[in-house]
């Protein structure tokens, strides 16, 4: 995409009531348009959705197919794709607006930033869908399942929430396996090296481009889910 196109599609998200963005990361503020400023955390259910239903994100979620896709099959929740890129949100949160989905949102931040948006208990679910596997292991803090983002979730999330993860990558999954299993605060609900060969439920069928695109690769996709406990265990 040319440098003009990211710019136009920066400037069109500015405007769109589905979105919120991070123009610093400080003081929990966040812009809904150029001029205005709103502290949402703790109020998304109140001050950004039509109606106070459990919450859940998608992380890096770029074009927000699946944010805007369980939007679509669960009106009774709400759904915020987070990323940081705008040009990318734009497209989620366009589709969203033509189609009317008021419990689809997007928050333009980085992820490390989730509990200066979000309250304790505010979170019921967490979706990471074909995230950067960050293969380097000098990088392996950045992967989105490693134990300082673990740490970052269970600001935010609700007890008993779960957290879902889909990747192509055999590295991340395997990393996944073990960061999640020996986290305190999270337990193991369900694993699979291939999602295809167990029954998929309605929210596991949304097939993102890019998960079609490894399907047509022959590439297997993998599954976790695991679910948030505050009271830590013994491990």
């Amino acid at each position: 995409m040319s440098g003009k196109g990211k710019l136009k599609k920066f400037a069109e998200i500015t405007s769109f009531p589905n979105v919120l963005e991070a123009f610093t990361f400080e003081n929990g503020y966040l812009n809904a348009d150029a001029e205005t400023k709103v502290y949402i955390k703790g109020k998304w259910g109140t001050d950004f959705f039509d109606e106070d239903r459990p919450i859940s994100l998608e992380l890096a979620c770029g074009k927000g197919e699946y944010t805007v896709g369980l939007a679509r099959l669960f009106p009774g929740r709400n759904f915020v794709g987070v990323d940081i890129k705008g040009n990318r949100i734009w497209k989620g949160a366009r589709q969203a607006i033509r189609e009317n989905l008021d419990n689809a949102g997007f928050l333009r931040s980085r992820i490390e930033f989730l509990s200066t948006y979000f309250a304790p208990d505010e979170v019921a679910e967490i979706w990471i869908i074909f995230p950067d596997p960050f293969l380097r292991l000098r990088d392996s803090n950045r992967r989105l399942t490693s134990s300082e983002f673990l740490d970052r979730y269970k600001e935010v999330l609700k007890d008993g929430a779960l957290i879902h993860l889909k990747t192509d990558s055999d590295e991340l999954y395997e990393y996944s396996l073990e960061s999640i299993s020996r986290h305190p605060h999270f337990e193991m609900v369900t694993s699979s090296a291939d999602i295809d060969q167990v029954e998929r439920s309605v929210e596991l069928s949304i097939r993102t481009y890019y998960e079609q695109q490894h399907l047509a690769a022959g590439k297997k996709i993998k599954y976790i889910r695991a679910r948030f406990r505050k009271h830590p265990s013994i491990k």
